[in-house]
């Protein structure tokens, strides 16, 4: 699993801490304040927006759905 993330970021904080709860092994991803230079993002996820979570073929770019994936997977 891959969190696309940024430290400073209220919303990747929420999927951060409910991976944690969770005991979910993540890979977290720190992504530029810029979002010109979130490229590599775009291309995984169709959007410059963070936090984007990664599961497999799974792609979530919302923190609330990540949150109910999470949930309901773990």
């Amino acid at each position: 699993m891959r969190l696309y993330q940024a430290e400073w970021c209220p919303f990747s904080h929420r999927v951060r801490a409910k991976l944690t709860e969770l005991g979910v092994d993540y890979e977290a991803v720190n992504v530029s304040a810029s979002s010109k230079h979130r490229d590599k993002l775009e291309e995984v996820a169709g959007t410059k927006s963070i936090p984007v979570l990664v599961d497999e073929e799974r792609v979530i770019s919302d923190s609330d759905e990540a949150i109910s994936y999470l949930e309901q997977r773990y």
